[in-house]
């Protein structure tokens, strides 16, 4: 339960992340605050920060809004048993690394440039993908119904 509740934080923080560049990609916000580095701008604005005609950001806004939901959905009671949400929850993180490794290669070799906001999107998602991996190796609590069910004293 425990990593389904840091990969839903995890992901939270990831969509605030996203939808700030998501916002700015639409034009709000003017100037993206990126430090003294300013590689925030040259990546936001070059023709990778595009994929497939839409911004960049947006699949990160989709990609952590829908590992959220899955996560929240795994907190229910009736889902902490099951580790279906488990496996979901990898393959989810897994597409969200390779693409953001792609996006990666694009900064460091191709547009010669960090975007901070991206570098800590990178990090949350590879925290993602760690702590679902880790939630694979836990074993699922039981629910038996004569586990849970007190044991009457073996003294008496």
């Amino acid at each position: 339960m425990r990593h389904r509740q840091a990969i839903a934080l995890l992901a939270l923080v990831g969509l605030f992340v996203a939808l700030y560049l998501w916002l700015h990609a639409l034009g709000f916000g003017g100037a993206i605050k990126c430090g003294a580095a300013g590689g925030c701008e040259t990546v936001q604005t070059s023709q990778w920060a595009v994929f497939l005609g839409r911004p960049v950001a947006l699949y990160g806004v989709a990609g952590y809004l829908a590992i959220l939901i899955v996560a929240l959905a795994a907190l229910r009671p009736a889902a902490l048993t099951q580790s279906n949400w488990n496996v979901m929850l990898v393959s989810l993180a897994t597409v969200g690394v390779l693409f953001t490794a792609y996006l990666t290669y694009l900064e460091l070799f191709v547009i010669h440039a960090i975007c901070r906001w991206c570098v800590g999107s990178a990090v949350i998602i590879a925290a993602i993908w760690i702590v679902s991996l880790l939630s694979l190796r836990t074993p699922a609590p039981r629910t038996d119904p004569a586990a849970s069910q007190p044991q009457p004293d073996p003294r008496v």
